[in-house]
């Protein structure tokens, strides 16, 4: 029980809970869709060459680095009456909708050169509108409550609303996707991710009324400058070892979303929905369980033990019959709960961390420059599965006259394994290792919490005594 009188971190209501997930169940049905369809779109359906797509990847991957970093800077530093998150989320959501459904409009009969500047431009475009949006949600977590627990709360209900958006992302292109013939048609495909758009954008916005920014942040911290922030971002230990950590999450996340239809039409020649089923009902299963877990092991060791669980379920993949498969995929999907549920609650700690070094919440800087680092990890995994494809003499649908090909080259057949799984794999254990040297635990950790608590108060107070009118 809490001592009287001291401190006490923010309660949420269950219903702001639950409209919090409904913004993640936006961005998730986008982000699911762009994710898993993209590379099978543009090399197999449109016929564009592995070196393109491994272009146009990288290009995107400078441009993540320079554009994460600077949007969080500006939101940290933006102020206004409703804050310094919300009005960014509201207002960028329609824009996300249009440019998603650019990415789907490459003209399929053009050359490579036309192709690749369209797949470029609309993913540039695409991933702007999405970083914003991703970044100033993932700054709210940490600010509207102190407590693990809550943060716990609000992270599972984000998380079980963004496994219905990404299996509505696979669902959902599956079902329009042209299934073969010499001309296919990919207007049924266009309408829906017409609609995707409109819908996505609309459980953003909705979830901008109901949740409120605590506005003490806004008015009683004085932003730092780009240089102090830079510098104190990258001189918090405990940040350069959850981004390493997180860095594998994003590669895994990235390769096995994008390889799953590989898998199915090629390799376990089931339907999608059967894998589908096999990653994500354990998957969904396991997020309330990391909570319970947590409680037990504390934060560090829970999210390893899913790591490990993750790991080996994926590293099994190349090595089991292809009826094996969904098994795997279903111990993979139950450890990767724990990225999925505990990763925010890591930045929270390190922004918390930082508030006492600082003096000022910067939540934004931390998961810019986590972007920053990490995103470059979808460009690896964009460009790594047409490559190893490509090696292994992989007949794409556009070369066999618009029809899947199923007599692939046993190479081929490898590859998709070893994109699917062992990579994946061997990223979750170094996971594993890296967060070894994560330094916020025990005593050190609980102190933090107090000190927090304690200067969040303060600030509180000082925005309400500004507030009092002068005698």
């Amino acid at each position: 029980m809490a001592e009287l009188g001291l401190p006490q971190a923010v309660k949420l209501s269950g219903g702001f809970k639950v409209v919090w997930g409904v913004a993640s169940l936006g961005t998730s049905l986008i982000s699911g869709i762009y994710g898993a369809l993209l590379p099978i779109f543009y090399q197999d359906y449109l016929g564009l060459g592995a070196r393109w797509i491994a272009l146009a990847s990288g290009i995107y991957a400078v441009w993540n680095a320079l554009n994460d970093p600077l949007f969080g800077f500006v939101s940290d530093s933006t102020r206004t009456r409703h804050g310094r998150r919300i009005p960014f989320m509201r207002y960028t959501a329609p824009f996300l909708a249009l440019t998603f459904v650019l990415v789907w409009l490459a003209p399929p009969k053009a050359a490579d050169v036309w192709q690749f500047a369209w797949m470029l431009g609309s993913m540039l475009l695409y991933d702007t509108c999405y970083t914003i949006i991703g970044l100033v949600y993932s700054a709210l977590l940490p600010e509207v409550s102190e407590s693990d627990t809550e943060r716990n709360h609000l992270q599972i209900s984000s998380s079980l609303f963004a496994m219905l958006g990404m299996v509505l992302g696979f669902l959902i292109p599956d079902f329009f996707r042209p299934k073969g013939g010499a001309s296919p048609s990919f207007l049924p495909l266009r309408l829906a991710m017409v609609a995707v758009g409109v819908v996505g954008a609309l459980l953003i916005v909705a979830t901008t009324f109901k949740v409120k920014e605590r506005l003490e942040f806004t008015r009683v911290d004085k932003p730092l400058g780009l240089w102090a922030q830079i510098k104190a971002t990258f001189t918090s230990r405990s940040f350069l070892v959850l981004v390493c950590q997180n860095f594998m999450n994003i590669l895994v996340s990235s390769l096995v979303t994008g390889s799953v239809f590989y898998l199915a039409d090629y390799v376990v020649h089931k339907p999608t929905i059967v894998l589908l089923a096999c990653l994500f009902v354990p998957l969904i299963l396991g997020i309330p369980v990391t909570n319970q877990v947590r409680k037990r092991l504390g934060l560090v060791a829970t999210q390893q033990l899913f790591l490990a669980v993750a790991g080996l379920g994926l590293v099994a993949i190349v090595l089991v019959p292809a009826s094996w498969i969904p098994a795997c995929l279903a111990l993979a999907g139950f450890g990767l709960a724990g990225p999925q549920t505990l990763t925010n609650i890591f930045f929270a700690q390190v922004a918390d961390e930082d508030e006492l070094r600082s003096g000022v919440r910067r939540e934004g800087s931390f998961f810019g420059i986590n972007a920053m680092i990490t995103k470059p990890a979808q460009s690896i995994a964009i460009a790594i599965a047409p490559l190893i494809l490509e090696a292994g003499g992989f007949v794409t649908r556009e070369a066999n006259g618009g029809a899947i090909f199923r007599d692939q080259p046993a190479r081929a057949l490898f590859g998709i394994k070893v994109f699917t799984g062992l990579i994946p794999g061997c990223a979750m254990f170094a996971g594993v290792l890296i967060l070894l040297a994560y330094p916020l635990r025990g005593e050190r950790l609980e102190k933090m919490r107090a000190d927090v608590l304690a200067l969040h108060a303060g600030k509180k107070a000082a925005m309400e005594a500004s507030q009092e009118p002068r005698k």
